[in-house]
């Protein structure tokens, strides 16, 4: 067996959603050979989505301009790409991987839902990566995401995507809550979060972190390194903010829009075969949403453009990530013959007795 041990997570068949379950213990040493023990339970939430009742939009046009000019910038950023080194674009792109890493492997896998486990600098690693990302602090984020899961396309979730495209790609973020989510969030337990004493220190800095780590350091290394232009490094690290912005919009627009249902037709989450080639590893929403636990965020390990359980993989070996949680292949077909679309990973009709596909 594995020295990063993939623990199999067992899901109650009478439970309609996955997302309704949570861990009532987890302990375990780093790369123990033993198989860890999980418990479930339910949680009591009533069902009522969709929901998307009448409602005053209050913009912030604080928020608005901010975004406004980080598209116009990293729009500008675009089109001064023939004018850039070369090393400061592949010096954008390792950085926009970075930016990637701290909010799927860091603020979503290990933090939101905690997947798995790391040691110390690797979370260090992974909250000054996330700070990168420009989407507020891993305490807010995960509070966020938290409600989202639990009271998914109802007013009490924070980008309910039963109020259109626009509205949970980013239009959320540019109106003030729903009282019902500013309501909910107070029953969210992130007592975990609050016990962590890195996303706590990142929580007091970070406007500090973030200026230092997303526009600051991004600018100042080309320049000083390779000579790199002002307008280059500032308007290359602004396209970089806003394509790690969108990538992540994505997830809680067209995914909650377009797409299959292979795991549970019941919910708006898909799988998107299409989204499948952006390189976050997070665009297997209906699996995700079926089984929010398991680590991979995808089916069976798959790894196509899933370069966030490939880090998480590799860091497995390292010694640095363990406690992997892995949803069976039984348990997972299981799923899928009973509340599942009829389609496969890609969105091909399958036999549901066979699971195989059917020929054309």
């Amino acid at each position: 067996m594995a020295a990063w041990l993939r623990q199999q997570v067992e899901y109650d068949e009478n439970v309609p959603c996955a997302a309704d379950l949570k861990i009532s213990s987890v302990k375990m040493p780093p790369n123990s050979e033993k198989q860890e023990s999980v418990q479930y339970e339910e949680d009591n939430v009533e069902r009522i989505a969709p929901q998307a009742g009448p409602r005053t939009y209050k913009v912030s046009y604080r928020v608005v301009l901010v975004y406004v000019y980080w598209h116009i910038a990293g729009l500008y950023g675009a089109y001064l790409l023939p004018e850039a080194k070369w090393q400061t674009i592949v010096f954008t792109v390792a950085t926009l991987w970075l930016s990637i890493l701290g909010v799927t492997a860091g603020a979503h896998r290990l933090w939101s839902h905690q997947s798995y486990k790391v040691n110390r600098p690797l979370e260090i690693f992974l909250m000054l990566c996330q700070s990168m990302s420009c989407q507020n602090s891993a305490i807010h984020w995960v509070r966020d995401h938290r409600l989202h899961h639990k009271y998914t396309d109802t007013d009490a979730d924070p980008h309910n995507s039963i109020r259109g495209f626009f509205y949970s790609h980013c239009g959320w973020l540019l109106v003030e809550k729903h009282p019902e989510v500013a309501k909910k969030s107070k029953t969210i337990d992130v007592s975990d979060i609050f016990n962590n004493p890195v996303l706590l220190f990142q929580q007091k800095y970070i406007k500090e972190l973030t200026v230092l780590t997303a526009v600051a350091l991004p600018t100042l290394i080309p320049m000083v390194c390779w000579g790199e232009t002002f307008n280059c490094a500032w308007h290359l690290s602004y396209l970089r903010l806003i394509i790690n912005l969108n990538l992540t919009f994505l997830i809680n627009s067209a995914n909650h829009a377009y797409g299959h249902k292979p795991y549970d037709k019941h919910i708006t989450a898909t799988n998107n075969v299409y989204l499948s080639i952006m390189p976050t590893g997070e665009t297997y929403h209906n699996y995700h949403h079926t089984f929010p636990l398991d680590y991979r965020t995808s089916e069976l390990g798959n790894t196509f453009a899933n370069f966030t359980t490939i880090f998480i993989d590799i860091c497995a070996k390292l010694g640095w990530a363990w406690d992997l949680k892995a949803v069976s292949e039984d348990m997972l077909k299981k799923r899928m013959a009973r509340t599942g679309d009829g389609t496969d990973l890609w969105g091909k009709k399958i036999d549901q007795g066979t699971q195989a596909p059917v020929s054309q």
